[in-house]
């Protein structure tokens, strides 16, 4: 598919493929330091003016050159929860996406100001799933006659309005750390869960751990009527997923597996269960970013690991353990590319305007989404 095939300007997230992009393989040698001195000392020297003021988080898909001016790292929900505990901190600095300053504000105090260094850094997966599209979802499902049976359960990594439409309608917010637990609870309100936005971790926590079948899941698709879906189709279903994905762990395959281990004998596979479901049954080890960090650090030495992460992850974890092997599950690069927005330049404008009195890209979730969105974290949080 072309890009006069498609007639827009850029292709749509998951349509097409472009035979002249870059594939992305590691340049030989090592690249020159990608922090400027200056700009380092400029945000050391930021951070000074502010001391205690500033309560800096930094996403584990983050930059190292940002990474190194965090308070705290962690992933999505683990840092929001950390703001909040910092209610002394007048301003949150969230080196991460858009999402996660949201939920950061939402668990925040009133007087307490988020900021993203730069707005531009958005989620794939969580814009794959917009409001409008979920209420006509919901509309599809009412017209079935089954919207009453169904309880919707939404990923961390979606907007404050998908959780705030999930509080509404008496559903929750989970973490791939949570899903199964998530999803018990679900089942015990209701006879079936939509599940938003990431089709792959729905279908792996529904199959793989809590032993439904792939025939008790379908895909609703939001850019087709009512989804592509029949009546009978979303009668029979247990789990209603999402079209959505991760654009990081969705281009992990099954193929890449086979090859790391014909490349290193004794490969441990480790995966994020964002991988598509063909990528999880084939890995040895499947868990949540704070699992794989875990799984890593009790490793013994001289093991060997390939990881099925975000990149600027998995390398740091093999600075991290020096004595075992850990390389990337893919061989090309696998950034984040909206993660990678959040460079060194705009931190140190974020943290000297902010030194200067000025707040600049506050993130602000206005009450009644707040509300309804902590309804339904609140109902995740209430989980045994």
């Amino acid at each position: 598919m072309t890009i006069a095939e498609t007639g827009l300007p850029l292709f749509v997230l998951g349509q097409g493929t472009d035979p002249h992009s870059e594939r992305g393989v590691d340049c030989p040698g090592d690249l020159p330091p990608a922090s400027d001195p200056a700009l380092v000392e400029r945000a050391r020297a930021a951070r000074e003016r502010l001391g205690d003021r500033v309560f800096v988080l930094g996403h584990h898909y983050q930059r190292d050159e940002v990474i190194q001016f965090a308070d705290v790292t962690g992933d999505s929900f683990k840092l929001a929860r950390d703001a909040a505990a910092r209610p002394g901190a007048e301003y949150i600095v969230f080196c991460g996406v858009h999402f996660m300053a949201e939920s950061a504000d939402i668990l925040t105090g009133d007087d307490q100001k988020v900021v993203l260094p730069d707005l531009a850094a958005g989620c794939s997966m969580a814009d794959m799933a917009t409001f409008t599209q979920v209420e006509d979802c919901w509309d599809a499902l009412e017209d079935a006659g089954i919207a009453e049976r169904v309880v919707p359960i939404t990923y961390m990594n979606s907007s404050a309005d998908i959780k705030a439409f999930c509080g509404r309608h008496g559903g929750a917010v989970c973490t791939s750390s949570n899903a199964r637990r998530a999803l018990e609870w679900a089942f015990e309100q209701g006879e079936k869960v939509l599940f938003l936005p990431d089709q792959h971790l729905g279908r792996n926590t529904a199959v793989l751990e809590m032993g439904l079948s792939l025939d008790d899941c379908v895909v609703y698709n939001p850019h087709r009527p009512n989804g592509g879906l029949t009546r009978e189709q979303l009668e029979n279903a247990k789990m209603i997923l999402w079209k959505g994905h991760c654009s990081v762990h969705g281009r992990f395959t099954a193929d890449c597996v086979d090859e790391v281990r014909g490349r290193i004998p004794g490969v441990n596979v480790l995966v994020h269960p964002e991988c598509r479901h063909e990528v999880v049954t084939k890995a040895d080890y499947v868990g949540s970013t704070e699992y794989i960090i875990r799984t890593l650090q009790e490793a013994p030495a001289g093991s060997a690991w390939a990881v099925g992460t975000e990149l600027n992850l998995v390398k740091r974890l093999g600075q991290m353990f020096p004595d075992k092997t850990v390389t990337f599950l893919d061989r090309t690069v696998c950034y984040c590319s909206t993660m990678n927005r959040i460079d060194l330049p705009h931190l140190v404008w974020a943290l000297e305007s902010l030194a200067a009195g000025e707040v600049v890209n506050q993130i602000t979730v206005d009450p009644d989404t707040t509300h309804w969105a902590k309804v339904a974290l609140d109902r995740m949080l209430a989980l045994p």
